[in-house]
């Protein structure tokens, strides 16, 4: 009896995973009223030294215009602290205006015209030196929008440490 129920466990298990679609799961929502972190990742995906750390940010349909997103960059990271090193882009792949500064740990990116709903932002941060070992680092975003000069966190970017 135990062996009955233990190989009708056993083929359903399997027959779930065969049948049952993987699809990941996505962030973004469309009709949301608030911008959020829609992904990250980071190139190369292996362990060398310098590599480049990609944020997206969506503002959906329904939110307001952002004038401002702030990215607490982790101290368990360094990196260039150069302005050049940080790059926004839009939606199709163009480079979108915006005042960077950067004050000790914090990416601040003022952008000369507000980032409408319905958009998307990548931002690319250059030339980080990567922890070889503990946890992998944690940026945290904010945005203000145009009506409100309150920071609002719009989410978390968590990195792996490559041990490749």
């Amino acid at each position: 009896m135990k062996k009955s129920l233990i190989s009708t466990t056993a083929v359903g298990a399997i027959f779930a995973v065969l049948i049952i679609p993987s699809i990941p799961a996505n962030a973004s929502d469309e009709n949301g009223t608030l911008p959020h972190v829609d992904g990250n990742y980071q190139f190369p995906q292996t362990k060398w030294s310098n590599v480049r750390h990609t944020l997206r940010v969506h503002i959906p349909k329904n939110s307001q215009s952002i004038s401002q997103i702030s990215i607490a960059v982790p101290k368990t990271i360094n990196w260039s602290n150069k302005l050049k090193d940080v790059v926004v882009s839009g939606n199709n792949q163009k480079k979108v205006n915006a005042n960077i500064s950067i004050n000790e740990k914090t990416i601040i990116l003022a952008f000369n015209e507000p980032v409408s709903p319905n958009s998307k932002l990548e931002i690319d941060i250059k030339n980080i030196r990567q922890p070889l070992l503990g946890n992998g680092p944690v940026y945290r975003l904010f945005a203000k929008s145009v009506d409100n000069n309150v920071d609002i966190q719009i989410g978390i970017a968590r990195f792996r440490v490559n041990s490749n």
